[in-house]
């Protein structure tokens, strides 16, 4: 069980508009249509980033607000941006150049 109620709520959401209404974040239907998978991700990352930095507060006010913070910044990545520029997903980075590092002395040796 959480002590904190807002987390509780967020079990409760299930679509990226439930979330962006939730933290009260105006949005444009159109943006959240085409990229809602997308926000939703790039909001998971942050989250995830932020709490393996040890930077997520502990009192549920503040914590909260991070929250709305990460997620506003997640919708905004895609409103200045799309999802082939932002490469959220795994797909869109598969054929990009890959670098791969062959030691000189496997060079010289055949």
């Amino acid at each position: 069980m959480s002590d904190f109620e807002f987390i509780e709520d967020l079990e409760e959401l299930s679509s990226a508009e439930e979330f962006l209404e939730y933290f009260e974040i105006e949005f444009d239907p159109k943006v959240v249509m085409v990229n809602r998978l997308h926000i939703m991700q790039r909001y998971h990352d942050y989250l995830q980033k932020m709490e393996k930095a040890g930077n997520l507060p502990a009192e549920e006010a503040a914590l909260k607000d991070a929250y709305q913070q990460m997620l506003g910044q997640a919708y905004q990545d895609f409103v200045e941006s799309d999802a082939i520029t932002e490469k959220v997903f795994k797909v869109f980075r598969m054929h990009e150049p890959q670098t791969t590092f062959v030691p000189l002395d496997q060079l010289l040796g055949s």
